[in-house]
């Protein structure tokens, strides 16, 4: 019973914790105006362009820390609190979906890897749910069906892992970037957005925990060590 604790409630408190830190830096800093006056938008299509890319486009959209990039499609998509903000957090923000939009360009290997997992980690996720639904409702699969679930959580447990150096090195450009355009002064600023984007990397940590405690557990039940 401990070792289930420990591999299913265990990642679902880490993952409430992180979230509760994302939003609680973020909350502080966008109370805090950059010197530099930029929103967001304006910040991030400054960057683009001195990192020569002129085909991304910048957009506003209507989902609270939704913010992403979108290389298939090549758009930076920002929610309305980094978009039109010109605080610590929104330019945190900003710089770091930047980032992955350098990544892409520069072809980042792991960024290049995620991308070519994305299509079976879709799959897989909307399989998984179906997968273990037929396992309460046919317990004759019994292994086979534990067999499918481990596979899927293994898919998954690869991309949450492979999204780690990409989510840390987008986070790691965007400071040093933010300081050397001048968007954000050392000090009280940079420490601000270090909180920010470092409470926002935790996220990624506590995803791939969450998939990896999933994915022990049931390979602990296809080799009889459950509850050992």
């Amino acid at each position: 019973m401990m070792l289930w604790i420990l591999l299913m409630i265990g990642p679902v408190l880490l993952g409430l914790w992180a979230q509760h830190r994302v939003k609680s830096a973020f909350s502080k800093w966008k109370q805090v105006a950059a010197t530099s006056g930029m929103t967001g938008a304006q910040a991030a299509q400054k960057i683009l362009t001195a990192a020569n890319i002129h085909d991304v486009e910048v957009l506003e959209i209507r989902d609270m820390l939704g913010d992403h990039y979108d290389p298939a499609k090549k758009r930076l998509c920002l929610s309305p609190e980094v978009y039109g903000s010109s605080s610590v957090a929104a330019l945190g923000i900003a710089a770091h979906e930047c980032g992955h939009a350098i990544q892409h360009q520069k072809a980042y290997a792991p960024l290049q890897w995620r991308m070519a997992v994305v299509p079976s980690t879709m799959i897989v996720s909307r399989a998984l749910p179906f997968i273990i639904i037929g396992a309460f409702i046919f317990p004759a699969l019994g292994m086979k069906a534990i067999m499918a679930v481990a596979v899927c959580y293994a898919v998954l447990a690869v991309f949450q892992l492979i999204t780690l150096p990409v989510e840390f090195d987008a986070s790691r450009r965007a400071k040093i970037i933010l300081k050397e355009m001048g968007m954000i002064q050392a000090g009280t600023e940079a420490g601000g957005v270090d909180k920010v984007l470092d409470a926002a990397a935790l996220t990624y940590v506590a995803a791939f925990v969450a998939v990896l405690g999933q994915l022990s557990y049931y390979l602990m039940v296809l080799t009889g060590n459950r509850g050992r």
